[in-house]
């Protein structure tokens, strides 16, 4: 009688080099397409803590507004709500100046002053004009507050 041999199975324990590379350039890929989308997701985020500011300096002036019958006041550009100060967490800096005319006219601006919004500047008048720019030109609409680079709103 022949007794079967047994053969033993070699387990790898352990990933190739030829596996390696490739889980490293699907990586090296992902972080091209993904690292860019990412800062235009934060750059968005920001723009939209901006324009929510404006929108909130603006319901204040409207408030004003229905107290006093006018826009203007003892605030910092002659409007009748004082400028929100600049907090350290805080991307865009909110000014209001009333604009020479009848005292039913002011001007609300948003300026960007740090992180991917610097040097962007979002706008609105008394009667909800929105005008938006930005940084080579993405960010910009003259009609409304843009939300993307492409400038749609």
């Amino acid at each position: 009688m022949h007794r079967a041999r047994l053969t033993s199975v070699h387990s790898s324990a352990g990933f190739t080099l030829l596996e390696l590379m490739i889980v490293v350039a699907v990586i090296g890929i992902l972080a091209t397409i993904a690292y860019p989308m990412y800062g235009d997701y934060v750059t968005r985020g920001q723009i939209t803590d901006g324009v929510t500011k404006l929108g909130n300096f603006r319901t204040q002036m409207e408030k004003f507004y229905m107290d006093n019958r006018t826009y203007q006041g003892g605030g910092a550009g002659g409007c009748g709500v004082v400028d929100p100060p600049v907090a350290a967490d805080d991307y865009f800096q909110i000014t209001c100046r009333a604009v020479a005319g009848p005292p039913e006219t002011y001007l609300i601006t948003g300026t960007g002053v740090k992180g991917g919004v610097a040097g962007f500047v979002y706008t609105v008048d008394q009667a909800n004009g929105k005008t938006s720019t930005g940084s080579g030109g993405k960010y910009t609409n003259p009609a409304c507050w843009a939300l993307r680079k492409d400038g749609s709103c």
